[in-house]
């Protein structure tokens, strides 16, 4: 009778996971109340629970590998970037034979080809392509983001899908947590989200540094800086002119020299000063440094929570870390809170003071939404609804036509626009994939209605 000798990979496959029946298939003093130790544990990672990874930079390749040689077996990672050359110091997962394509595409073959129990599905696509449908299926949502709207984006959306019970309290089931970490250099931050629970993206909004965003109409018609004359060059003479057939790819040094020399122009049209090549590549490459081990870090602890609320082997974080090692390593956890004025998550329109509705012009409210630190929006619509119950576009730069016709309201008051004390505006924004309601709270008493 012959004896087969066993298969290697087998018993290198039961050897994996030894580390992690150790915490899952025991008790322990430190584990949650509703942890029941269990072989389920470790199949429920391998073959049930499902989480999604925004982005698959150098925060997202770091949080693919650390979950799948976490046990997790079906990952999902949407990207809508392609490699480029300056990526290839961190993001490990990408070779020079990968540049110009799909970032979670590559990904999720190096991943699929590496670790055997994982299966990665990548997205090439933007995030807003997708609606609830496809969010619902996910047990936990992880953002490796280097954008703040998009990290607000993916908020609302979970926001808005929760359920609630008849008595007003949340449906726990509705619930899908997000856990965010970014980096800047050699800082970072890791936080867990429990939507309607604890503070969200919007309730610590002034926490992230202010962001370079220009309203539409600024840029078009009264630009006031450098950066505006750029902008302008990016985002309406590149597409209307296409000077070279294709996107604007800012590690082209053709591209670049053209947006500088276009910006030149305009910036001297309207006695601008401050135009340089440096200038133009920072505001097209939007450029953030980048910092390897800090992006290791980080996403090992946002990997971490992601195993412990997927397995209840121990308490997540409560609910924000920050971490520093520009001079040795410094790390601290506190409590961010929720705040009762958030716009997301508190479910009750927000007031907007206005000093004086006689001289505060639409363009000024539009300023203030993109440049208080309470609200930080990019490019907003606003819509009313006027006394006969029929809805009044009172400015929207999203849509050529309606624009064009809106233009007009800018530079009129809000006493000239008709716009009482108390009467709601309704403003949309890149930065949510839902509308949010704002009461206009005037200072002053009196107002010259028109």
């Amino acid at each position: 009778m012959s004896v087969h000798s066993p298969n290697p990979a087998v018993i290198l496959q039961s050897k994996r996971w030894n580390a992690l029946r150790n915490i899952l298939e025991r008790e322990g003093p430190f584990c949650k109340d509703d942890f029941s130790a269990s072989p389920d544990n470790l199949e429920f990672l391998q073959t049930k629970c499902q989480v999604l990874i925004i982005g698959a930079g150098g925060l997202g390749c770091e949080l693919l590998k650390d979950l799948a040689l976490m046990g997790f077996g079906n990952l999902h990672v949407i990207d809508m970037d392609t490699i480029e050359l300056s990526n290839l110091n961190r993001q490990f997962l990408f070779r020079r034979t990968d540049i110009g394509s799909s970032k979670a595409e590559c990904a999720a073959r190096f991943i699929n080809g590496r670790v055997p129990t994982c299966r990665v599905t990548p997205h090439f696509k933007k995030i807003q392509d997708f609606d609830e449908t496809f969010y619902q299926q996910f047990h936990m949502i992880v953002c490796g983001l280097d954008s703040i709207v998009a990290r607000r984006w993916i908020n609302g959306m979970l926001l808005s899908m929760l359920r609630y019970e008849d008595d007003g309290t949340i449906d726990v089931s509705s619930i899908i947590p997000m856990i965010d970490g970014g980096t800047e250099g050699f800082k970072g931050n890791a936080r867990v989200i429990l939507p309607g629970f604890t503070a969200c993206i919007e309730c610590t909004l002034d926490l992230f540094p202010p962001q370079v965003n220009y309203p539409l109409c600024t840029i078009a018609n009264t630009p006031r800086l450098p950066e505006h004359c750029i902008e302008y060059v990016k985002i309406i003479q590149w597409d209307k002119e296409s000077p070279f057939g294709g996107p604007l790819d800012g590690d082209d040094p053709q591209h670049i020299g053209w947006v500088y020399e276009r910006a030149l122009e305009r910036a001297n049209e309207f006695n601008i000063t401050g135009i340089t090549y440096r200038l133009v590549q920072g505001v097209v490459k939007h450029i953030i440094p980048a910092v390897a081990s800090t992006n290791a870090a980080i996403a090992a602890a946002c990997a971490l929570e992601v195993f412990k609320l997927a397995t209840s082997c121990y308490d997540s974080m409560a609910n924000y870390l920050n971490f520093n090692d520009l001079d040795g390593i410094y790390t601290y956890t506190y409590e961010a809170e929720k705040s009762e004025g958030c716009l997301a998550c508190s479910n009750t329109p927000q007031s907007l003071p206005v000093e004086d509705p006689n001289t505060t012009t639409l363009e000024d409210v539009i300023q203030l939404l993109c440049d208080s630190p309470r609200f930080q929006l990019k490019n907003p619509a606003l819509t009313t609804v006027k006394k006969d119950g029929s809805q009044r576009t009172l400015y929207m730069p999203t849509v050529a036509s309606i624009e064009a016709a809106t233009r007009k309201n800018l530079t009129q008051s809000l006493g000239e626009l008709g716009l009482q004390d108390g009467q709601q505006l309704t403003v949309t924004d890149a930065t949510s994939p839902t509308a949010m309601t704002l009461l206009l709270k005037y200072q002053s008493n009196e107002v010259e209605m028109v």
